[in-house]
């Protein structure tokens, strides 16, 4: 895929997304033939399917399109890059992340974001969705809310609820320190590990480094105010309104180190940034004060919080971004495919941190089968095969951790995945060659 300015992918938005009118529809599986077929699949026959689904719900996951279908839901309040910009502002990214879900995951995304006037009334939309959907997406909701939100709706739903903007983040953020950390001659325990930005990505990274096995003593966490620790002026405050941050407070931060991003950076081994748009929010001088051979990844989009050349003149070693024109992409699109594929595939209840460890050292796997080195610590979206790789991780994690529907052995939960991820690129295919998707115009 050829890379291009951001002016000039901006310009092709617009035009095609005027000249298709969306980027997902809704396309039938079953054959029509003749009338006979629709008193089977309508009125008579349907009526044996909905009494078989009165009397046991749960068969809704074998008659229906339920078990591959789930919901995209958003508010519009945080748009990565965009901010508060509103249900229908939203809707174009929820589309983008629709086609993602199918192509790279055969999963049925159905983009749905929501006016809604309070966070109690997003929790009662989203469950009242459940008997339609084997999960939910949830996207671009504003922090603390999201949080609030997600805690809410996977205590009370039986069907998966992922935060994108949380859990994806954090996975594929595990998955590029492991490399990272293993070029560099570092553990994933004993490393200091500074993470700038207090909002969704990295509430959801420390909770997630801290399971996957590393010390929460030596972890530090900013936010706008400076570093988060017990002694803070706010944190009465913290403790009150923001609950997830005050946490971080009190268990992070062994050394009870206070100040700015540079007394946080002093002598850190990697630098995790989710804070906001750069360029020059983070400055060489601060980088400079780190650990030899230093981690550095900037994850704001469309902007890094710092470009590279102004990292490596710092002294970083392994740089990452959250961008596709410049090596290390850490993006959520690596992930979220495969998580749902396999949350999918055996019918889970929830999904664990412990199953988005498994994708993310599965994902890391990937990489390393390959070659890792400064400027791969990750694979790409155009290397689909770790897809179904990391789903049969996701599926067989969901077993193990008894919140499957449906149990698949290893060899068949790959099976499944890879099937479905196939018959979804067989799809674009085929109606590509046949006219009924045409390329765009020039």
């Amino acid at each position: 895929m050829a890379k291009q300015p951001k002016e000039e992918s901006s310009r092709k938005a617009l035009e095609y997304s005027k000249f298709y009118g969306g980027k997902v529809g809704v396309a039938p599986k079953v054959p029509v033939r003749s009338l006979e077929d629709f008193s089977i699949w309508y009125t008579p026959g349907v009526a044996a399917v909905s009494k078989a689904i009165e009397a046991d719900p749960e068969l809704s996951f074998e008659y229906t399109g339920r078990w591959n279908t789930i919901a995209v839901v958003t508010d519009g309040t945080r748009v990565l890059g965009l901010g508060d910009i509103g249900p229908e502002g939203a809707l174009p990214v929820m589309e983008g992340k629709a086609l993602i879900y199918n192509y790279l995951g055969g999963v049925n995304a159905i983009p749905l974001p929501v006016k809604v006037a309070s966070q109690e009334a997003l929790i009662s939309f989203v469950k009242a969705l459940e008997p339609s959907l084997g999960g939910v997406n949830l996207e671009d909701i504003e922090s603390p809310k999201c949080f609030e939100v997600l805690d809410r709706l996977r205590s009370e739903m039986s069907i998966p609820v992922w935060h994108d903007d949380q859990q994806g983040t954090a996975g594929v953020t595990l998955a590029a320190l492991y490399n990272a950390l293993e070029l560099t001659g570092r553990k994933l325990r004993g490393s200091k590990i500074v993470l700038f930005g207090a909002g969704a990505a990295n509430v959801a990274a420390e909770r997630l480094l801290v399971k996957a096995g590393a010390d929460p003593k030596d972890l530090i966490v900013l936010d706008s105010k400076g570093i988060l620790h017990p002694e803070r002026e706010d944190i009465d405050q913290l403790m009150l309104k923001n609950k997830w941050k005050y946490e971080i407070a009190i268990r992070t931060n062994g050394d009870r180190v206070s100040g700015g991003l540079k007394d946080a950076l002093r002598g850190a081994d990697a630098l995790v940034a989710a804070a906001g748009q750069g360029p020059e929010m983070i400055k060489p001088d601060e980088i400079a004060v780190m650990n030899r051979r230093a981690i550095t990844f900037f994850l704001a989009n469309p902007v890094p919080e710092m470009l590279p050349a102004a990292a490596r003149s710092g002294g970083a070693e392994i740089i990452a971004t959250g961008r596709s024109d410049y090596p290390n992409q850490v993006n959520n699109s690596l992930l979220f495919p495969a998580i749902f594929r396999g949350a999918l595939d055996v019918r889970a209840k929830t999904i664990t941190d412990s199953m988005v460890i498994d994708a993310a050292a599965e994902l890391a796997s990937f990489a390393r089968e390959r070659g890792i080195n400064r400027r791969y610590i990750l694979p790409t979206m155009v290397q689909w095969e770790m897809y179904p790789r990391v789903a049969a991780k996701v599926g067989q994690a969901a077993i193990r951790e008894g919140v499957a529907r449906k149990k698949l052995s290893p060899r068949e939960s790959l099976h499944a995945a890879m099937e479905m991820i196939q018959h979804s690129r067989k799809v674009m295919s085929t109606l590509r060659k046949s006219g009924a998707i045409v390329d765009p115009p020039e």
